[in-house]
């Protein structure tokens, strides 16, 4: 988006970005609707799984666990699939453990300081970044009743993306 410049003789007066082309306009729109019915899923989706979730008799499910049913009402809505890998900590279930070649990369390049982690291929665009645990996540992910660890303790959220187009060839980032 290119930026109008204007003369400053009045503190108020700000850039002020110059509207797109009208092509360009009607694929901003559209990219952001998409993105706003995603979300809105997403944001819908979350709401019904954490009243299911923290409003029973029974007690409440851990957050990560819970949000395991948005993944899966996601993935159902929209064929996006996302899960959680453990990165620098403990897994605390089985399926955390990162499985892929594509996780275990991911969880080195987290583990390593990167906020993120991409790839591209057989069309599927696929997103690692990670998740910083707090401290009350940090003493299950260690040791109980020991020292907290120096370092960030992280988690990982791996989100994969069908392609619409046909893949020509992976491409890493």
């Amino acid at each position: 988006m290119s930026l109008k410049i204007k003369k400053v003789s009045d503190p108020k007066d700000r850039l002020t970005p110059s509207p797109p082309p009208a092509a360009n306009l009607e694929a901003e729109v559209a990219a952001a609707r998409e993105r706003a019915k995603l979300l809105h899923d997403v944001y819908s989706t979350t709401l019904d799984v954490m009243h299911h979730r923290y409003f029973r008799r029974d007690g409440p499910v851990l957050p990560a666990r819970a949000m395991e049913d948005v993944f899966e009402e996601m993935a159902g809505l929209s064929g996006i699939s996302a899960n959680w890998i453990s990165v620098n900590t403990k897994a605390m279930s089985i399926n955390h453990e990162p499985r892929t070649s594509f996780e275990k990369k991911a969880a080195t390049e987290l583990s390593a300081g990167q906020k993120e982690y991409e790839f591209v291929g057989k069309g599927v665009y696929r997103r690692a970044a990670a998740i910083p645990l707090r401290s009350s996540c940090v003493s299950c992910h260690t040791n109980m009743f020991t020292e907290a660890p120096k370092s960030p303790r992280l988690a990982g959220l791996v989100i994969s993306i069908p392609l619409k187009f046909e893949d020509r060839g992976a491409h890493a980032r």
